[in-house]
């Protein structure tokens, strides 16, 4: 007796295979970037020559990334307190090429860079800009002694040495000068420049000892400060956690 085919319950539907979900089209890889250069610097808080060849770098346009050497370093704390200078720091590698020392970094980024302005255009303030630059560079060691730079620190009140005084007199000479001459804001005109790179440790030094000076310095200093690079700088300064107790001391 043949048996009759079975049939499916009725009410109930074959059940739906489920549908696979497209897969999303991968995307193209992330080109690498390749940064320009790299510069070896120390204490954001202490160390005024990695401020110096930092915010030249800045000034010029430079794609770079920062390598930062411990002020445990032996090198680099004789530079931060004045022991002896330092070929670490600041010291830029660009292109297979290393140049350090902060004035040897302006100029080869003036020539790598001749459209950032680093240099003023005529001849005559290019000539002045860099005496005050070697000015800078090569004295006013016992503003150095006296004032170390330290952005962390507050000292209202502190006493500075006379010797100190005679430098602090000479940089703001230079500074009503070159205001002056050129019409500021900055040293040579509208536009920040190797000079007031090298100047603008300076200036916090000031902030950091109260240093009262007469009423163009006083807005230079403020000029420098409100300069974005500088905020940045100052800002990552304030998060280290090294302190270097000689720099820390009221004396």
């Amino acid at each position: 007796m043949a048996t009759a085919p079975k049939t499916r319950p009725q009410g109930r539907s074959a059940a739906a295979k489920p549908k696979r979900s497209a897969t999303p089209p991968r995307s193209a890889p992330k080109a690498r970037t390749t940064v320009e250069a790299s510069i070896t610097l120390s204490s954001k808080n202490y160390s005024s020559w990695s401020l110096r060849g930092w915010l030249i770098a800045r000034l010029a346009g430079l794609d770079f990334e920062e390598v930062m050497v411990s002020p445990d370093d032996a090198d680099a704390r004789k530079e931060i307190l004045l022991l002896s200078p330092s070929i670490l720091v600041p010291c830029l590698t660009h292109g297979g090429i290393k140049v350090w020392d902060t004035l040897a970094i302006g100029e080869y980024l003036n020539e790598v860079k001749p459209d950032a302005g680093l240099l003023p255009a005529d001849m005559a303030a290019r000539a002045h800009c860099r005496a005050i630059c070697g000015e800078m560079h090569s004295g006013f060691s016992s503003l150095r002694s006296a004032l170390p730079m330290n952005l962390k620190g507050d000292f209202p009140g502190y006493k500075v040495w006379a010797k100190a005084e005679g430098d602090i007199e000479r940089i703001t000479t230079i500074w009503r000068d070159c205001i002056s001459k050129y019409g500021g804001p900055f040293l040579f005109g509208d536009k920040p420049c190797i000079a007031d790179a090298m100047y603008a440790p300076v200036t916090t030094r000031f902030l950091t000892y109260h240093v009262t000076v007469d009423r163009v310095s006083s807005a230079y200093c403020k000029q420098i400060l409100a300069m974005p690079e500088m905020k940045e700088w100052i800002a990552a300064a304030k998060l280290e956690h090294e302190d270097i107790e000689e720099l820390d001391m009221e004396f």
